[in-house]
């Protein structure tokens, strides 16, 4: 880092997965990190990996949909770390099913935690950036905005993030803070099982068939996600704002 200062990073949904190896990588970067997710004790995983390397991390419960627990949550981030300067809007879910089978629960379970999720950690945080005069805010896209079979909620979330984000960055770049999209394509993670499961394929099968569809030939890591996001978050990455990053092993169109 070009500064002394220890900028402090949110990373949501950072229990497990992508989030969980964000978190991790932007410790190793040398930031102190917060990892929030719904159930707090489901965190203690990340923050111990985090903690044994020698990094700073604490664990926050909060329901990222919730107005009230994301105050509560960035401001017990400020009082513990520091005022936050990085945010990764990780925090997802799946409500897969087709539109004749989706029901308004499925929709709006989605649209909250994506969307509105985004939307309220964005708010909450940007004040600290304001003041510090530098922010980096990363939301996680995804290669199925481009539409995807059984996905109606989800792709339309991970579109909206793409405005979203290309809004922020408008909006808030006169005060040093840039705002970008990370896309992955096919991860392993729990959610990519959860798909495997729905369509009746053995997860190992699952991830064979996926790889011979991209032009690197193999499946992404969540660390091949967490790389693009310590991009973005970065003290260089300063001129590059409104982007959005496909992390998927070859071009999508």
């Amino acid at each position: 880092m070009s500064t002394t200062e220890q900028r402090v990073a949110i990373v949501t949904g950072a229990a497990r997965g992508i989030g969980a190896a964000t978190a991790v990588r932007l410790a190793a970067e040398g930031r102190a990190v917060a990892v929030l997710d719904l159930d707090e004790a489901a965190c203690k995983d990340t923050v111990e990996t985090i903690t044994a390397a020698g990094g700073k991390a604490v664990a926050i419960g909060c329901d990222v949909s919730d107005s009230a627990q994301v105050e509560a949550a960035v401001e017990r981030v400020a009082s513990l770390l520091g005022a936050p300067t990085i945010l990764v809007n990780n925090a997802g879910v799946l409500r897969d099913n087709l539109l004749f089978k989706m029901s308004d629960s499925d929709w709006d379970t989605v649209m909250n935690v994506h969307l509105r999720g985004a939307f309220l950690m964005s708010k909450a945080c940007q004040k600290h950036m304001v003041a510090a005069k530098f922010g980096r805010i990363v939301s996680l896209s995804s290669s199925s905005a481009l539409g995807n079979r059984g996905q109606a909620n989800y792709s339309a979330a991970k579109a909206g993030l793409q405005g979203f984000t290309k809004t922020l960055a408008i909006e808030l770049g006169k005060f040093g803070i840039t705002a970008n999209a990370v896309a992955p394509g096919f991860i392993v993670t729990e959610m990519t099982a959860h798909t495997a499961s729905r369509v009746g394929m053995d997860f190992e099968d699952f991830q064979a068939a996926a790889a011979t569809q991209i032009p690197v030939q193999r499946v992404g890591r969540p660390d091949d996600v967490a790389n693009a996001i310590a991009f973005f978050t970065g003290e260089a990455a300063g001129f590059v704002s409104g982007q959005v990053m496909y992390v998927a092993g070859g071009p999508l169109s």
